[in-house]
């Protein structure tokens, strides 16, 4: 009597097929250090190989005494020039060197900013300001990871660089220069890198929030989040990213003055002396361009991992039944 009441009273509102199980994967626990860090791993590499070409270009008009190859009037001249004369390979110049540093230092990345936003935020939501200080943390922890990939990286995008692979640059760069060449740039890098990301990160907040308060997955959410975020973000920081392109391109040009240039202040001095205050938008439009699809692949890829990450042992997590309407 018992079983026949239970399966009357099912059947009085629906079948059990008919019952929907919907994830709200943000309400799911997601503090899993490797859940974070192989998804951000994975969202690192998406993000810096799919855009890779725009970002060679954004260094080589970024060189301070570039080639008079080398000089380009805008992004779709230097797509063509370099294709036509060097090869459209000459774009992907270097992508070995991100690969490899990409991987890691977005796993540290992603796992530092989730834990520093739990930290920070406490029970409150919707904190602004402990989303932009844990990608502050974030930044300085994965900088730190990332500044030699980086280095070798640009030494291989600019005009006329002969180095075959990653190794034969980064041994090359190791006897001529010491380790310090490694590292030159890392405090631009860091101020230049904190602001980014934390604007970054409360941007894409922001927008998310504001598109999908539900916190549901939403795949149209985080494309269009994490383009605004690194857009937003690419365009008020690039003054610094020209910074750190002549200390890590410093070594491969004639210029006595940009060769010995030793830090941020150096950097800035004399970009204003060679090219006035025009000299600090060098690439911005080739940083704004790769950004904003390169950071909206890089949220879209790390919450679809996430998400798939964190509701892979649904017996284990809680769900919420809704009820689908009958036909």
């Amino acid at each position: 009597m018992i079983v026949g009441s239970a399966m009357a009273s099912v059947s009085e509102h629906k079948p059990l097929l008919d019952v929907e199980i919907e994830v709200d994967y943000e309400a799911l626990p997601t503090s899993s250090v490797a859940t974070n860090m192989l998804a951000g791993a994975l969202a690192g590499i998406s993000e810096h190989t799919v855009m890779f070409p725009l970002d060679s270009i954004k260094t080589r008009m970024q060189v301070l005494q570039p080639n008079p190859q080398a000089i380009y009037s805008g992004v779709m001249n230097a797509v063509s020039r370099i294709s036509t004369t060097e090869g459209f390979k000459a774009l992907w110049r270097g992508v070995n060197s991100v690969i490899i540093g990409a991987g890691p230092a977005h796993a540290l990345y992603f796992a530092t900013y989730e834990k520093c936003k739990e930290v920070f935020k406490g029970k409150g939501e919707g904190n602004f300001l402990a989303h932009g200080a844990a990608g502050a943390c974030a930044t300085i922890v994965s900088d730190g990871l990332m500044n030699p990939f980086d280095v070798v990286k640009q030494r291989m995008q600019v005009h006329g660089s002969t180095y075959r692979s990653v190794s034969e640059c980064a041994l090359s760069i190791l006897r001529n220069e010491g380790v310090s060449a490694f590292y030159v740039s890392y405090p631009t890098t860091v101020m230049m890198t904190i602001p980014f990301q934390s604007i970054q990160f409360v941007t894409y907040e922001y927008f998310r929030k504001r598109l999908n308060p539900t916190g549901k997955y939403d795949p149209k959410t985080h494309v269009v989040a994490g383009a605004m975020a690194g857009g937003v973000a690419a365009a008020v920081t690039t003054p610094l990213d020209v910074a750190k392109t002549l200390l890590q391109t410093r070594g491969v040009v004639s210029d006595s003055a940009i060769r010995h240039a030793s830090g941020m202040v150096d950097a800035f001095k004399l970009i204003h002396q060679k090219n006035g205050w025009l000299g600090f938008t060098r690439g911005m439009q080739a940083r704004v361009l790769s950004h904003m699809p390169a950071t909206a692949i890089c949220w879209t890829t790390y919450e679809f991992m996430k998400m798939i990450l964190s509701t892979a042992p649904l017996a284990k997590e809680p769900i919420k039944l809704a009820e689908t309407s009958q036909s």
